[in-house]
Parts: structure tokens; sequence; C-alpha cells
């Protein structure tokens, strides 16, 4: 009876008092015992809201049904698919949407419905992956802040491949989450790739320079990445890297000069199909036979066997270093034991002495601004220590 005066007066009344209450008949329906008449008739005067002319109806329809599993299915569905303003609480919050019909959502919807789905808690690996597929800029944002969503490495791999040019999603991921090596690696190539662009497009450098100064800041980066992997991650950095043919000659010479031996090591695993025992006990005799047969059948040109055979025993006597400052750099000492070889084997190519001289005029200006820091850093602690004496 109540709800059959209802359905005479709402035909009437003014647009805000029909949402107050549609408000009140649809906390009817969650909490007011009714009987089964009364159920049927309520359910039906919100089936028949739902094509109600002003959005604030279903808007006030929405923000009642949208925390609850007990809602009529139906007019929640109904209103995951009306306009912005009412279906953003229930696809937000609603519980009774299944996976299946937040991923048809997630393709046909616009930004503020994708970044709504986003920010759903606990939400599925499905859902993650249709955002990452196909979500915007900031549905992404949203999808990598959300801290109960259920990311996986072949999302965020995606969202890198669409999106990893953007500053705030690179900062986002790099800031926020735990990265494998491999992807933090296709974060610094998007971002390569940007500044040269930017740098060409300003003509404050050539094309062929740009991609010189960007392709050695890469090849820096990929060290230093490598250099924090743990054991299995610097494995499947490693495979990343062949795969993708960035793991060269001058990559792997680079690495070894800068004292990361285990990255040596497993690209000489990964490119010869050799196990790491073997590997491990022929680079322990750097000037035998069998070194030259195993960089031989890594591919790597005759030309730069005498240079590895030269790091490998400058590494023998000065040891390789670990990280300085959170960072693997060339060591200078090393560079210039092989460069100094190189200069006299006449085997050696200009190719690689040009980048070896190269290593050289880097490590040295590393060199150079480390011992500038030091120096600045010691000035501040002695006017610190000073300033206390005159204090006490």
């Amino acid at each position: 009876m109540i709800v059959r005066h209802f359905l005479g007066w709402v035909r009437t009344a003014p647009a805000g008092e029909r949402a107050e209450a549609t408000r009140a008949l649809a906390r009817a329906w969650l909490f007011s015992e009714m009987s089964s008449d009364d159920v049927a008739a309520t359910e039906g005067a919100l089936l028949m809201l739902l094509d109600d002319p002003s959005p604030l109806v279903r808007e006030a329809m929405a923000q009642v049904f949208a925390h609850s599993s007990d809602a009529p299915a139906a007019i929640v569905r109904a209103l995951s698919c009306d306009q912005p303003s009412v279906a953003l609480p229930i696809l937000q919050h609603s519980p009774l949407l299944i996976d299946a019909d937040l991923v048809d959502i997630v393709a046909t919807g616009k930004r503020e419905v994708q970044c709504a789905i986003a920010s759903r808690r606990n939400l599925p690996a499905s859902i993650c992956a249709a955002i990452a597929e196909v979500g915007t800029i900031e549905a992404c944002l949203v999808l990598i802040e959300n801290a109960e969503a259920a990311l996986t490495p072949l999302s965020i791999d995606r969202i890198v491949e669409r999106f990893g040019h953007v500053a705030a999603i690179r900062e986002r991921l790099l800031d926020g989450r735990e990265l494998p090596a491999a992807t933090r690696l296709a974060l610094v190539a998007k971002l390569s790739d940007q500044l040269s662009r930017f740098v060409t497009a300003r003509n404050w450098l050539s094309t062929e320079r740009a991609e010189i100064v960007t392709g050695e800041a890469r090849e820096r980066s990929m060290v230093n990445i490598a250099a924090k992997a743990p054991g299995d991650d610097l494995c499947v950095l490693v495979r990343h890297l062949r795969e993708s043919g960035q793991l060269t000659a001058g990559l792997i010479l680079r690495t070894l000069l800068s004292g990361n031996a285990d990255m040596f090591e497993l690209s000489l695993v990964e490119l010869t199909g050799m196990n790491r025992q073997r590997v491990s006990a022929i680079l322990q005799e750097p000037a035998g036979a069998s070194l030259t047969a195993l960089l031989s059948r890594a591919g790597f040109p005759p030309s730069t066997f005498a240079a590895f055979g030269a790091a490998l025993a400058a590494g023998g006597e000065i040891g390789f270093a670990g990280t300085i400052d959170g960072a693997t750099r060339l060591q200078r000492r090393m560079v210039e034991r092989v460069l100094t070889s190189c200069e006299q084997d006449s085997e050696a190519t200009e190719a690689l002495l040009i980048l070896l001289r190269r290593f050289e005029t880097e490590s040295a200006r590393e060199e150079a601004r480390l011992f500038c820091d030091e120096l600045v850093a010691a000035q501040h602690l002695d006017r610190d220590a000073s300033d206390r004496r005159l204090a006490a």
C-alpha cells in the first residue's frame, strides 16, 4: 500500500524530493523487514525509478546500494552502466559486480569509469590486466597507487610499454613498488628515448651524438640496476638483455670494468649455454687458452679477447669493487690497465680503443666528481664542528 502511494506521488514531485524518497525506499529494501509482497512491490518501484529523468534519483539509489551485498543485483548492474555521476559509487565499491562485468566496463568506459574501477579494494589480477591493456594514463596511475590491486609483473610491463614515457607513471612505479630489474631497465630506456628526442628537437645535439650519449647513459643504468638485482632477478635481467639484443661485448666489458663480476659471469653463461661452474672455473685462469675458447663461443669479436683478459687480470690484482654511493662505476685503474694493454696489442681495433678511451674519460670524470664531493662534505663537517665549539 505504501509503495502504491509512493508511485502515485513520485510522478509529480520535484526532483530533489524524489531523490530523497528514493533514498528512503532503497534503505527500506536493505534494512526493513517486509513481507514478500512488499519486497516485490519495492523492487518494482526501484526498477521503475531507473528510468527517472533526473540523475539525482539514480544517484541516491547508487549511494545506498554501492557498498551492500544485499542490494538487488539487477538494479546494481543497471546503475553501473548509467552516466558517470550515477555509476561511479557502484563501480568503485559494489561487491555484486563480477570480474567479467568490470572487465567489459573497463574496455568500453571513459576515464572516470576506469579510474573508479582501478581504485576498488582487493582488485583481482584479471581486471588489473584489462586496465593495463586499455586503460587511460589516469586509470593506470590510480591502479599503480592502489596497494590492494593484484598488479602482476606482466601488467606492470604492459603499463611501461604503453606509458613509460610519462613522467608521473615512471615516478609512481619507481617510488611505490619493488620492480624487477628488467622493468626498471625498460623505464630507463623510455626516459632515454624521451631525452634524446628532446635535445635533438632543440638542436642541442645532433641525432648521432644524442644516440651515443643516451646509449652510454642507458648502459650505465643497466650496470647499476644489475648491481642491485638479487640472484634470480639478475639471471632474468641477463636473459632479457640477450633476447632484446642488448647483451653486447661493449656492455659486458663495461660490466667487468665496473667491478660486477657476477653479471659478467652470468652473461657468459647465457651466451654460451655452459653451466656456471664451468664458466667460473675458466675465469679463474684468464691467461689460458680456455678463456679464448669461452669468449669465442660467446660470440665476442677476437679483437676484444685481449681486453677481457687484461680486465680479468687487473680485477684479480686490484679487486672487484662494490657500489659507491649506491652506484656502480667504471674503475679508473682497471680501465687504464686495459687501455694500455690494448694499445700494445696489434689485433685491437680502433673501435675498441675508442670505446676504452671513452671509458677512461668517464671514469676520470667520475673520480674527480667524487673527490670534489668528499672535499665539500669535509668542509661542511669542519664548519659544523667549528660552530659547535663556538656555541660551547
